[in-house]
């Protein structure tokens, strides 16, 4: 099957999508996302060390809260919410004290692939200018009020429709601390068996204008990171040689976000950022990094440092502390919708398949991937080695003949799938993405370490 006929087929898939379901991301409202910002802001503080059994104010009432929200969400779906409090003591670099640590989590499970898991999340704890400090008011309305609203109001928007794999929906807490929450998060997904498609971690994602008076509402940043966290000494040799430093899961699924954004022209433009965090700074995309699960943090264009981790106070006519005014809920609005579209597709898609390439000493290039559960056909995609993104054509072959890029699932689809590309290996750089009745998959990468799956568990399964 050539290329433009398999893409006919496709763009009428998307048109029956259309024409079946409403955008999800519609319902996003801006001033419900505003109106639980100013909840959050009211506990006073959310300290991971503050007050826990306080009904009104402290870290304890804000998870206490925030569960409480998840189960009202469940209730409007007719219980399609499973909300559950994971939680530890925690004692060490940030908190010198054993402390009872809780994160705020809602289940939406998939009617098909429930083990396969898409996360979206936010930390719901606070800070002031000490990180210490856990008595002075410390609002956080961005950091983190904006993430944290964001992943409930997706929780309103996607329960009220069923997917085949499963939606995660975490408030994490201990993020200021040193990212206990996001710890605590990614340990549950390992415990749970998940096999686990994407994280997108929300952190300050509610602000439009920095420190410097620069303003920037049509642009969030995604950051992805390169050479993956889980990387045995042998993977990162064989990267060295053969390629793949480009080329994560994490990065994949950057590349497969923009492209998403590109749809919506008049909402958000995603400016992605090719390194896992900002300089010097992290967040709770990493703990699940270091596990080797796919994982990307969006943030705004440009932070405000008057406005985060400060002390309410006004010095030299300057006003500092992360208060709900100096947010623009318009643009949080936007980077909800932008996630809940990517939670949908992704929760809608296959996972990418594990993908390998053979071109040493030819002409051409072997590329073969095992198939996934879901998949009603497969599309090799490629660039060449210096370029940023997957073409959205096949190129022309290097013998002249048009290369068939898409194809239907095989009917007896038990084995490992082969392909001969007529483009030398050398030169470029190949993956796959599953399509879906609805949605594709992101590309998987055919280079060392690329399968969207922890490193562990690809080499055991191999063995």
């Amino acid at each position: 099957m050539r290329y433009c006929l398999f893409q006919l087929a496709l763009s009428v898939s998307t048109l029956a999508y259309a024409q079946e379901a409403t955008d999800p991301a519609e319902s996003v409202s801006a001033e419900r996302l505003k109106s639980d910002v100013e909840r959050l802001v009211a506990f006073g503080t959310r300290h991971t060390l503050s007050e826990q059994d306080n009904p009104a104010r402290g870290i304890g009432a804000a998870v206490d809260w925030g569960a409480d929200v998840f189960r009202g969400i469940s209730s409007d779906c007719g219980g399609c919410l499973e909300v559950v409090l994971p939680e530890r003591m925690v004692e060490g670099r940030r908190i010198p004290v054993p402390t009872r640590l809780r994160n705020a989590v809602a289940i939406q499970r998939g009617t098909e692939r429930p083990n396969e898991v898409v996360i979206v999340q936010g930390h719901i704890d606070s800070r002031v200018s000490d990180v210490q400090d856990f008595t002075s008011d410390a609002p956080g309305a961005n950091d983190d009020g904006s993430g944290t609203a964001l992943v409930i109001e997706a929780a309103r928007a996607l329960s009220q429709h069923e997917y085949p794999t499963t939606i995660v929906y975490a408030l994490l807490s201990g993020e200021e601390q040193g990212l206990y929450g996001g710890q605590l998060m990614a340990d549950y997904a390992e415990a749970q068996g998940w096999t686990v498609k994407a994280v997108l971690n929300n952190d300050i994602v509610g602000g439009s204008c920095g420190s410097d008076g620069y303003c920037d509402n049509s642009h969030v940043r995604v950051f992805s990171e390169g050479p993956r966290a889980d990387l045995t000494d042998g993977l990162r040799a064989d990267q060295r040689r053969n390629g793949g430093e480009n080329d994560s899961p994490g990065r994949n699924l950057s590349r497969w976000i923009d492209a998403l954004a590109d749809e919506y022209p008049a909402e958000l433009d995603v400016r992605q950022i090719w390194r896992t965090d900002r300089m010097g700074r992290g967040g709770d995309q990493i703990p699940f990094l270091d596990k080797g699960y796919p994982a990307v943090r969006f943030s705004v264009a440009v932070e405000d440092y008057e406005h985060q981790h400060q002390d309410l106070r006004t010095e030299g006519g300057v006003t500092y502390g992360d208060t709900v005014d100096e947010m623009d809920f318009g643009y949080l609005a936007n980077v909800t919708r932008l996630n809940v579209r990517a939670l949908d597709r992704l929760a809608k898609a296959p996972m990418p398949p594990m993908v390998k390439a053979e071109a040493a000493v030819r002409t051409d290039t072997l590329v073969s991937w095992a198939p996934v559960a879901g998949a009603t056909g497969y599309c090799i995609r490629m660039r060449r080695t210096d370029e940023a993104h997957w073409r959205a054509t096949a190129p022309e072959g290097t013998d002249g003949s048009s290369i068939e890029a898409c194809e239907a699932a095989p009917d007896a689809a038990s084995g490992t799938i082969e392909r001969t590309v007529p483009l030398r290996g050398d030169d470029w750089l190949f993956g796959v993405e599953a399509l879906g009745e609805l949605h594709n998959s992101p590309v998987s990468s055919a280079v060392p370490a690329g399968a969207f799956a922890p490193i562990a568990k690809e080499e055991g399964d191999s063995e």
